[in-house]
């Protein structure tokens, strides 16, 4: 899309006046004297989620174990809340576990390995978690990872080619799991190209969204994946630790979890507790334990706001700011040796900015310092999240602002290079 922008704080003041969405910022919790860049990691708190929670605070006081009468199919509420997020079935996400123990969920479901067909197909850059959980399931299964997991590699470390991977569906694989957005590079990958490829080769293929749920709309009617995994505190704001969600396409439903719990039983057998597993045929059946209702309950509030603005508004309106942060990237600090990292085309590029520099560790703990918070990704990354929900044009302008002193006047030089428990 073709967006003129222009220098000086005067233009981000008008932007910000023109923006529909600037009063939604109002819900959050913004500190007066920071300027929060890090809502692709942790999302902010938000009033209507801590009023969920305690709702949910008051309901355990006043019904004890009878709040189980409004909440017993919490999961499958929230998923069905999520679903516009991604047009899937109101039945096809579950709130429940975690990014990591969702993707061992949904592994054990679809991974069940022959002789001539037993290779997972992953890439090398994507989260780690992921690889771990692969290569977990793999030796489970009486494999190595070095003869059971194919990975393509990167051409460039930083952007998956999809032709790369389509070349590498091999007769031997027989499930891939792929990042939807790159934690490093914000690169979206052509879901739908890749699944179509799978598919006719008769692969299952997963995606894991956590650096894009809530960023970027997706159409899982159209892709139309075997299964989806991904977390919920990023954009989606649902507080630290809060439950991830899993997507199981319909067409599974007569699928066995691969692993099971009491929670994913039949409603209508589950009190009968019984000893032979009967699953709840939708979504809902992939869930094991009982759910963590007060790390579910922000997720309520937040999934109202996403009702009420609209992921299409939302999604606009961070593609423009990210674009206004490059522009000013290009205009401003190019000259001092930064570099963009990240896709400049908005259908390839999702929520945050990769600004690239040689001292890009020491640099962000200078704007750690000096009010602004954003994070380090190895080896030379500042990633910059503005957040259509609550970052201001303004604040995007003065984050540039405060990067070029910190570079002119060398106050990054006062940090180390050593680097901290959480970078």
């Amino acid at each position: 899309m073709e967006r003129n922008y222009e220098l000086g704080i005067a233009f981000a003041n008008k932007k910000d006046q023109q923006d529909e969405l600037y009063s939604v910022r109002e819900n959050f919790y913004i500190k007066e004297d920071e300027i929060y860049m890090d809502g692709n990691s942790l999302g902010l708190a938000s009033k209507p989620a801590e009023k969920e929670l305690l709702k949910m605070m008051e309901d355990w006081k006043e019904k004890a174990i009878g709040l189980w009468d409004d909440y017993f199919h919490f999961g499958l509420e929230l998923g069905a809340l999520m679903a516009p997020l991604v047009n899937a079935d109101e039945n096809e996400i579950v709130v429940t576990g975690s990014t990591t123990s969702n993707i061992h969920s949904a592994i054990s479901t679809f991974y069940h390995p022959t002789k001539d067909r037993y290779k997972i197909l992953v890439d090398d850059i994507n989260f780690p978690t992921d690889r771990y959980a692969i290569d977990s399931q793999v030796r489970l299964n009486g494999y190595e990872p070095e003869e059971a997991v194919k990975v393509v590699k990167s051409r460039d470390g930083r952007y998956i080619n999809e032709d790369d991977i389509i070349e590498a569906m091999t007769d031997d694989v027989c499930v891939i799991l792929l990042p939807t957005v790159l934690y490093r590079s914000s690169q979206i990958v052509d879901m739908k190209k890749i699944t179509k490829a799978a598919h006719e080769k008769g692969i299952y293929i997963g995606w894991d969204l956590c650096h894009a749920i809530g960023a970027v709309q997706f159409d899982f009617q159209d892709i139309d994946p075997d299964f989806a995994i991904w977390c919920t505190y990023k954009y989606l704001n649902g507080g630290p630790g809060a439950v991830a969600a899993l997507y199981i396409n319909k067409k599974h439903f007569e699928k066995l979890p691969g692993i099971a719990g009491w929670w994913g039983n039949r409603d209508d057998t589950q009190f009968a507790l019984k000893h032979a597993f009967e699953h709840q045929k939708d979504a809902s059946g992939w869930q094991v334990g009982s759910p963590s209702m007060f790390s579910m309950a922000p997720l309520k509030g937040t999934l109202a706001l996403y009702q009420q603005v609209g992921m299409d508004k939302l999604r606009a309106k961070s593609l423009d700011l990210t674009a206004y942060l490059m522009f000013l990237i290009d205009e401003r600090l190019t000259q001092y040796g930064f570099s963009i990292g990240n896709p400049r085309e908005d259908e390839k590029r999702g929520g945050h900015v990769c600004l690239e520099h040689d001292e890009a560790y020491r640099i962000c703990q200078s704007l750690r310092q000096n009010g602004v918070v954003p994070d380090f990704r190895e080896p030379n990354v500042i990633r910059l999240a503005p957040i259509a929900f609550y970052t201001s044009f303004a604040e995007v302008h003065k984050v540039v602002d405060i990067i070029e002193d910190i570079y002119v006047t060398k106050k990054y030089e006062e940090f180390s290079n050593t680097r901290g428990l959480v970078v």
